[in-house]
């Protein structure tokens, strides 16, 4: 009787211990961030955890490159369909991104593109604006009158992922929504980067990535629901 009191003890403690950082909230949706630790996260292309450039203090996952050059960092679990929530700053004159449907063992990917808008000098390159918050990196641009608020100030967004349709949100309006594999989507990809990059958009299932660009950017309730 006393080794199985023992052994639901010590069950009930490993259930009941600290909060890791994918734990299911109300409604369905896990979330990847506790807001104190890097659990749950590591360097891409890497099985180790994320080096001093990025760090988790008051609720904020930040990356910082005054501290060390820059990694991207993956969360530990690939996601198929869902929908991912979070918030976003990136510094004035900032840059950075959420990708996902990353080619295998590398940081290419689909982008949800961060970056100031008005400084950055990157956010003016591009086709009609394929470079500035919310749209797809190089290749389809968001909503001209999207809900963007200014680099240093804090932003939402969100993207859903049903199949091969996908939605780019910002601050809860939808901003872009596009299929793979369509002829508008091949002919955009054929007129961008990624032109030449064999299986760029092909993954079905992968880690969300977040971006590490040369610049300061934070992050904070982070959350996924799987559909």
């Amino acid at each position: 009787m006393k080794s199985l009191f023992y052994l639901l003890l010590l069950s009930f403690l490993v259930s009941n211990g600290p909060v890791k950082a994918q734990t299911k909230t109300k409604h369905g949706w896990l979330s990847l961030f506790d807001g104190k630790s890097l659990s749950g996260w590591r360097q891409a292309q890497k099985d180790t955890f994320p080096d001093a450039d990025w760090s988790a203090e008051k609720g904020e996952l930040s990356f910082d490159p005054a501290k060390v050059h820059g990694t991207d960092i993956i969360t530990a679990r690939s996601f198929t369909n869902f929908e991912l929530s979070l918030d976003f700053k990136v510094s004035q004159g900032g840059n950075s991104g959420i990708k996902y449907f990353l080619i295998p063992n590398t940081s290419l990917g689909c982008e949800f593109q961060i970056i100031d808008d008005s400084r950055h000098p990157d956010a003016t390159l591009g086709i009609n604006g394929n470079r500035k918050t919310g749209a797809l990196y190089d290749i389809l641009p968001a909503s001209a009158d999207k809900p963007y608020k200014a680099a240093g100030t804090w932003n939402t967004a969100r993207i859903v992922v049903k199949g091969n349709h996908v939605e780019h949100w910002l601050n809860g309006v939808k901003i872009l929504e596009y299929e793979r594999g369509s002829d508008v989507f091949k002919q955009a990809i054929a007129q961008s980067k990624f032109k030449t990059t064999s299986g760029f958009a092909a993954a079905t299932s992968s880690a969300i990535l977040l971006q590490a660009h040369g610049d300061k950017v934070s992050f904070r309730n982070i959350r996924i629901k799987e559909l």
